[in-house]
């Protein structure tokens, strides 16, 4: 029972280990981009080697391809980002006016309308 528990120890010591390496090792898209432009650069200079392949002119079009939609997507992405925090600033103000003027009419409302009334108007307090 201990070499068992022992081993299952060690393999989840060494998974661990493994996953924590794959993960440093991984690039951000944007790096992938450019590696794939210099990719496409590479395969069109060595056409006569990789073509024997498959990996010809039309492979690094339609490599290329794929590469500037990334890149247009990608600035899409960026753009609707960036309204994104805009809008969510102007919803952040909108919601600060509106809970300010909630709070003046609750208290309002809890001056001037007896207890009893309080629920038609969403108060559920006590007091």
């Amino acid at each position: 029972m201990y070499r068992i528990k022992n081993n299952l120890y060690f393999c989840i010591r060494i998974f661990n280990i493994i996953k924590k390496h794959n993960d440093m090792g991984r690039k951000t898209q944007s790096q992938e981009i450019i590696d794939t432009g210099i990719m496409v650069s590479g395969i069109k200079s060595h056409q006569n080697v990789l073509g024997q392949r498959n990996i010809d002119t039309t492979f690094a079009a339609n490599l290329q391809a794929n590469m500037e939609s990334c890149i247009t997507l990608n600035q899409e992405q960026e753009t609707l980002k960036a309204k994104l925090k805009e809008k969510t600033v102007e919803f952040e103000i909108a919601f600060a006016a509106m809970r300010k003027k909630a709070s003046e009419a609750r208290k309002i409302i809890k001056i001037d309308m007896p207890q009893s009334s309080w629920r038609e108007f969403g108060i559920e307090d006590k007091r």
